[in-house]
């Protein structure tokens, strides 16, 4: 059985599990759905996040909000982390190492980030932190989880600069950072009523040109078919994971019209709404 232990009160949360590589499928996404997550995984581990599909050839960690999570198969210990926003997502944190920073939502779409055995010494050494408070349950230990979690979201941001922005495929000054970090906050707030680019360059204070022309500068993909990947991210979960008819769907992302939505979907995925739930099988598949 995984191991659980749990720190609550009126309104904070936070949650810490072990999972051993006899019950990988013991971690159950629904669960946790509500909750933001930290999952540190170690090598030799196959798992899905929506419709991608990983597997760990180096331990990694996985930052996840409403995502689907499914673990397929697991060698050593994983340990997951779970909280939600009273617990950790003060309005003063910084940017980046808020609940809503870097890791959990960015136009890059990347849940993950490598370590290499000295990061991954560093990580297991806080997680096991946590874990020895919660074991405590000394008064002061919600203030001491709350730094333990902070340093593994400090730790893990530098790691994902550093992998992700720090090569040849994607340079971003620092400066422009907040502005792609806002954006793919606001579209995951948003993307349910808000479908096009002027009602994000609105809430940035930009026109939609100069958005389009930064993504565009960047080699990124343009802002409408991010609003557009992200509308249709949500329906694919429906369609897979709900027994939500096609209409009521189209209703819940924001369209009046539900043949305008059979459409769209049809035309970006090549499939009917219908035999997209019908015949889908597996994702993507990445080695990390």
């Amino acid at each position: 059985m995984p191991q659980k232990l749990i720190f609550e009160d009126s309104y904070k949360k936070l949650g810490f599990e072990t999972f051993s590589e006899n019950n990988p499928e013991a971690l159950k996404e629904n669960e946790y759905k509500s909750e933001i997550k930290i999952l540190y995984v170690p090598e030799g581990y196959e798992l899905s996040v929506d419709f991608s599909h990983y597997k760990t050839e180096q331990p990694s960690l996985f930052f996840l909000t409403n995502q689907h999570l499914q673990v397929e198969k697991g060698v050593k210990e994983s340990n997951l982390l779970y909280y939600n926003r009273d617990f950790y997502c003060i309005q003063i944190h910084d940017k980046e190492v808020a609940c809503d920073g870097l890791l959990f939502h960015n136009v890059f779409e990347i849940p993950f980030v490598v370590l290499n055995e000295k990061e991954s010494t560093v990580i297991k050494n806080i997680f096991q932190s946590i874990k020895q408070e919660l074991e405590w349950k000394d008064s002061s230990a919600e203030e001491m989880i709350r730094t333990y979690l902070k340093q593994i979201i400090i730790h893990a941001t530098r790691m994902w600069k550093k992998q992700n922005l720090d090569n040849d495929t994607v340079k971003i000054p620092g400066h422009e950072l907040d502005i792609f970090r806002d954006f793919s906050r606001y579209l995951e707030i948003h993307f349910r009523e808000k479908h096009h680019v002027a009602d994000y360059a609105g809430l940035l204070h930009i026109v939609p040109k100069t958005l389009t022309h930064k993504f565009k500068n960047l080699n990124l993909e343009s802002p409408n078919r991010m609003i557009i990947n992200r509308i249709l991210l949500e329906a694919k979960r429906l369609l897979l994971y709900t027994d939500k008819p096609v209409k009521e769907i189209a209703y819940n992302l924001g369209y009046e019209d539900p043949a305008y939505f059979n459409r769209l979907f049809t035309g970006k995925t090549g499939s009917t709404p219908t035999n997209f739930r019908k015949n889908y099988s597996s994702g993507k598949k990445y080695n990390i």
